[in-house]
């Protein structure tokens, strides 16, 4: 009987390990609770890896040696599994690259409302070279603050946003600054009146008005908490329909992972045709939220997109601003023209 309990509860254990190794591959990436787990795939490897030795020790007793020696194999081939993933997605890299005449740098910042002072917004997106500048939780009035701070400081850029409804604080509000360098630029009237947006937060679709440029989406999905689970999806649909077009760049907080974008990329994509600027250049792996914990423990749910238009030349999670207010980590990246 104990033989039986013992070989029932491996099996088990094997399959809730395959599950949260390979969540797509049994189409529970965006089910509750395996969405919100998964977002933390570093504390999995960790988890699975201190459950390893714990079964290791236990091993020592003869009378439960065997179960626990496959306990073992199982946790420990878990804990490497999830190690690897998050090692081939990046695990950070200090420095951009040379900026050239043609590259374009974007910043996305969730700013979590007013805790984050709009001249701090403004010094690192100058001192990043931002020519982008995707701020979730930010209201057009902070927005216009962080263009005029930045146009002080020799980087003048014209402030776009969506607002919906009355929010009972920042987070129904979404800013996002684009450099004249990049020619005009407006709001589509889909995206500006909710109609065809994400549908608790809202997204800012951005379309050049002299046709050149690519169109900009500031980014803000619903998180994935299980009051919101369905809106959430609908979210992450509605974001990967934008990304139809080789000319589009999208920044913001995707409350996603890549392990849950993966459903909806099409033709080598991450979330329809984009592919992710972070992963693409070793820092997919770093945890943009919560700066309450180290980056290499974080959920990276905050993403730069780009279509096939564009590639990624270089990126850079920023932890020195973790005690700015936000609970976000600024992510900044370097996209080239790819003709």
């Amino acid at each position: 009987m104990l033989r039986a309990s013992g070989v029932l509860l491996t099996v088990l254990t094997a399959i809730a390990a395959a599950v949260l190794t390979f969540p797509g591959f049994f189409r529970l990436d965006q089910t509750f609770p395996v969405a919100q787990i998964i977002s933390f795939r570093p504390l999995l490897a960790v988890g699975f890896g201190v459950a390893a030795v714990v079964f290791l020790l236990l091993a020592a007793a003869r009378p439960v040696r065997a179960f626990a020696l496959s306990m073992v194999v199982v946790l420990a081939a878990a804990g490497a599994a999830n190690a690897a993933v998050v090692a081939s997605r990046g695990l950070g890299t200090a420095e951009l690259p040379a900026a050239t005449d043609d590259s374009v740098r974007v910043m996305t910042w969730n700013t979590a409302g007013e805790a984050t002072d709009p001249a701090l917004v403004a010094q690192t997106a100058v001192a990043m070279g931002a020519q982008i500048v995707s701020l979730p939780e930010t209201t057009i009035e902070t927005g216009e603050q962080v263009a005029i701070a930045m146009r002080e400081l020799g980087s003048p850029m014209w402030a776009h946003h969506v607002e919906f409804g009355e929010d009972s604080w920042d987070a129904g509000s979404t800013t996002l600054l684009i450099t004249p360098d990049l020619g005009d630029y407006a709001v589509i009237q889909s995206s500006a009146d909710g109609s065809s947006n994400t549908g608790v937060l809202p997204s800012a679709v951005a379309m050049p008005v002299d046709g050149e440029g690519p169109i900009v989406v500031a980014v803000h999905a619903v998180a994935p908490r299980p009051a919101y689970m369905q809106k959430w999806r609908d979210d992450l649909r509605w974001l990967a329909d934008q990304c139809a077009g080789d000319n589009v760049i999208m920044a913001g907080d995707f409350n996603a992972t890549i392990d849950h974008m993966a459903r909806f990329g099409v033709d080598g994509g991450v979330l329809g045709a984009c592919h992710d600027a972070a992963a693409d250049s070793g820092n997919g792996g770093v945890g943009t939220w919560s700066t309450d914990v180290p980056a290499l423990v974080g959920a990276p749910i905050d993403h730069v997109l780009h279509s096939s238009g564009w590639r990624t030349t270089g990126s850079v999670v920023l932890h020195s601003l973790d005690g700015a207010g936000s609970d976000h980590r600024p992510l900044v990246v370097q996209l080239e023209p790819t003709s």
